[in-house]
Order: structure tokens, then C-alpha cells, then sequence
């Protein structure tokens, strides 16, 4: 439960939701591609390198990024198995198992609101 409160909590704040975002986007399933370095995030969502560097390390505290080291850059990284771990733990008791027919998670179920986090 601490963990997902942690991951949570990093994510309940709007530059953060942002840089989590841009990483996703830029993510590649090869380990050693895919990400953005600091200055490419720090560019494209005009926020200061000392900010930035204050959020990167909140989002990395929570395990849901990773970074590693290209020459002198640090590339960071959306850690996609540390979010579908978030949302297993989310979703564990959903129905207790046994979905019923006005459940999301039910095959035809009634559609979710999955549209308003689209924005």
C-alpha cells in the first residue's frame, strides 16, 4: 500500500503528470532506447532545469522512472512495469473475482470513463 500511495502521490502533481506522460510516449521496449534526456524534457514542457531536476527525482523516489547514462547525458525512462504493477495492485480485488455483468471489467460491460482522463 505504501508503494502505490508513493506512486500516487507523484503523479497527483501536474508537471510530474506531464513528464510521466512525455516518457511514455517516448519509451521503446529495448531497454537501451527510447526515453528523453533532461534538456529534451526541460524543452518540449518549458519548465527549468531546476524544477525538472526537482520532479525527475520525486517520479524516480517512486519507481516510475529509470534513468540511464549516454555519454554525458542522463536519459530517463517511463518504468512501464513499475505502473502495470500500480494498477495490478489497483485493480487486484476488483469483483473478488468473479465479475458480474455491471462491472468494467466484465467482457460488454457498460463503457467506461475512461474518456475524461484523455484530455
Amino acid at each position: 500500500m505504501e508503494k502505490a500511495i508513493t506512486s500516487l502521490s507523484a503523479l497527483a502533481q501536474e508537471t510530474r503528470l506531464a513528464i510521466y506522460r512525455a516518457l511514455v510516449r517516448a519509451h521503446s521496449p529495448i531497454e537501451a532506447e527510447g526515453g528523453l534526456a533532461a534538456g529534451e524534457i526541460a524543452e518540449a514542457l518549458g519548465v527549468a532545469p531546476a524544477t525538472l531536476s526537482f520532479h525527475l527525482k520525486e517520479l524516480t523516489h517512486a519507481g516510475l522512472i529509470v534513468q540511464r547514462r549516454e555519454g554525458r547525458s542522463l536519459i530517463y525512462k517511463a518504468d512501464l512495469s513499475a505502473m502495470l504493477g500500480l494498477t495490478a495492485y489497483l485493480l487486484d480485488d476488483c469483483c473478488q473475482g468473479a465479475c458480474g455483468t455491471l462491472s468494467p471489467c466484465a467482457p460488454g460491460a457498460a463503457p467506461t470513463r475512461e474518456k475524461e482522463f484523455a484530455s
